[in-house]
């Protein structure tokens, strides 16, 4: 099965993902611009050359992926009212996403993050976020219209860090799960949120609303509270979350759920030029194959595919693929997609 180990299906019914006739996918975070070094070296203490702005911010790489694979996709957002603000936004609309409730705020800038490789892979950050647009992102009349007809909310851990974002992903997955809707989480978190009694209750509130998470490497453990994988895994599932697909970077993805148990798929072999973004696209894959009705195996290939399709392009969003390169890409690895 070119790589991807299945188990049988019968028993297995369907999955506790809300298919897309309930209603668009919707996430809430920070939009910002990617302007990267073309040196390798460390920091920014120095002049130097640099390339950008690249659109970006995790959550709208993410929401951009739903919609060019072929899903229906929102954001609640805001960025400042600049040329980096119009620049994501029509990135954003022209590859089909739902941007009605991205908020223009005038007097404040769009976020920012200036990027520059180590020798050893490593990458130092500048930031502006909180202090950005993004940082005032708000609960607006058109995002609670774009909510209250979402089929499915994605939270990225990684917004956590804007002020007040945490009620209105609560407010939105109250909202939606009323609907029948379902949440995916990417945890994308530090341990420093989850040693604080306020972090580790968020983390906490989410996971018990979760049906599908989506951890890179330790925070599979951070998550659950636990020392190993396995036992990562059987507590997790024990809280009632539906799916778990863990990111392996260059040894695959592994899904786990009591309904298909455990389906392992193997990466694709590809040169890697910027590797921001690729997680974010891998659940993006993931999840709307998910909900379009493919089973876990080939949600895993599409979204492996994806993943290593942008690590092969300079800039976060620059390759997000749609559904016909995914097929062409994985056709010519020689591999097939079992539906």
């Amino acid at each position: 099965m070119d790589g991807c180990a299945r188990r049988e299906r019968a028993l297995a019914g369907r999955s506790i993902l809300a298919p897309e006739a309930l209603g668009p996918t919707v996430t809430v975070g920070e939009i910002l611009v990617e302007i990267m070094a073309t040196t390798i070296g460390a920091g920014f203490l120095a002049p130097q050359s640099l390339i950008g702005p690249f659109p970006s911010g995790a959550p709208a790489i993410f929401i951009d992926q739903v919609a060019k694979i072929g899903g229906a996709a929102g954001i609640v957002s805001a960025v400042g009212d600049d040329d980096f603000g119009t620049l994501n936004v029509a990135r954003l609309r022209d590859d089909g996403v739902d941007v009605s409730a991205i908020a223009t705020i005038a007097g404040k800038p769009t976020g920012s993050a200036f990027v520059r490789y180590r020798p050893d892979g490593a990458r130092d950050f500048v930031f502006n976020i909180t202090h950005s647009a993004a940082g005032d992102t708000r609960m607006t009349e058109a995002a609670r219209a774009l909510i209250a007809r979402a089929g499915h909310v994605h939270v990225m851990g990684s917004a956590f860090a804007i002020p007040g974002i945490a009620e209105i992903l609560l407010e939105a997955i109250a909202v939606v799960k009323a609907r029948g809707g379902s949440v995916s989480f990417d945890p994308n978190i530090r341990k420093e949120l989850v040693q604080g009694e306020a972090g580790r209750r968020l983390i906490d509130d989410v996971l018990a609303a979760t049906d599908l998470l989506l951890p890179s490497g330790d925070e599979l453990l951070v998550a659950a509270g636990e020392a190993t994988e396995a036992a990562a895994v059987e507590r997790l599932l024990s809280l009632g979350i539906g799916e778990i697909v863990l990111k392996r970077g260059s040894a695959g993805s592994s899904h786990f759920s009591t309904a298909f148990g455990r389906v392992d798929c193997a990466a694709f072999s590809v040169e890697e030029i910027d590797p921001t973004g690729a997680g974010d696209c891998f659940g993006a894959a993931y999840l709307t194959s998910r909900r379009a009705g493919l089973p876990p195996a080939a949600a895993l290939l599409y979204a492996n595919a994806a993943g290593a399709r942008t690590v092969t392009k300079q800039g976060p969003m620059e390759g997000v693929s749609g559904k016909a390169e995914l097929d062409r890409f994985i056709a010519a690895a020689g591999r097939e997609i079992d539906a």
